[in-house]
């Protein structure tokens, strides 16, 4: 049985003091949880503020982003070593916001997800559709794409560590969201291409809904057999808000 993942991104909000009164007004709020994996991702300026916080509760820490090199002249960019030493166990890879403002490519994202896994991260890598693939029919072309350019080369024995998103770009920050069976046809097609990389290996992989996901839709969500957790945007900035998706069944 695959754990659920309730992953918040926080994109570019919250300051490190910001963030250090999120988790201590979340930790009480989801004390009880159980059989669920909690993971926060919050810029890489309060990674180490959360990281102290959360140490023993259990919940991961993910990095939005991380470069593929382990050290070197790319200014402005973070490694895995650094962001492992400040406390981080996951890192988001290939989210649509880095495809679409930062050019970044499925085989960049496949170095992302090797380096990552390479130092002991579990890469949280994205996909999804824009609204025109979507009108077109091309939905299944587009993250099909994604998918086998993101894990190309990477064996069945690294499976189990890797989480998938999908994200249909038109649901995200647009209060838009995929019905739970829009959501399901993609997660089932997601799993079958899983299956032919890497056999039955795959039935370890979650795979996360992300769009607009919101306390009120998560159980609909959530019912759905290939949908193993949710990676969540603008719900993710409030503890409370936050706290009533981790906690929806």
């Amino acid at each position: 049985m695959r754990v659920p993942v309730i992953a918040g991104n926080w994109k570019m909000y919250k300051t490190a003091a910001e963030a250090a009164a999120f988790v201590r007004a979340f930790l009480p709020l989801v004390s009880g949880a159980r059989e669920v994996e909690i993971v926060l991702a919050p810029p890489y300026t309060s990674i180490g503020a959360v990281a102290r916080l959360v140490q023993g509760s259990g919940i991961g820490v993910a990095s939005q982003n991380v470069h593929f090199e382990d050290e070197g002249a790319f200014t402005g960019e973070v490694s895995t070593a650094m962001l492992k030493e400040a406390g981080a166990t996951h890192c988001i890879v290939g989210h649509s916001e880095r495809r679409q403002y930062y050019a970044e490519t499925d085989d960049a994202a496949n170095r992302k997800v090797r380096a990552a896994l390479a130092a002991g991260l579990s890469p949280i890598l994205c996909m999804g559709e824009m609204l025109p693939d979507r009108e077109a029919g091309k939905t299944f072309d587009v993250v099909g794409r994604q998918v086998a350019g993101g894990l190309k080369e990477i064996p069945a024995a690294d499976a189990a560590r890797i989480i998938v998103a999908y994200e249909p770009v038109w649901a995200i920050g647009t209060g838009k969201t995929a019905t739970p069976a829009q959501a399901q046809e993609v997660h089932a097609f997601l799993r079958g291409r899983l299956k032919e990389l890497w056999g039955g290996a795959a039935d370890s992989v979650r795979i996360l809904y992300g769009g607009s996901v919101k306390p009120d839709n998560i159980a609909a969500l959530m019912a759905n057999e290939d949908i193993d957790g949710a990676l969540v945007g603008g719900a993710s900035l409030s503890p409370e808000s936050f706290a009533k998706i981790v906690t929806f069944h």
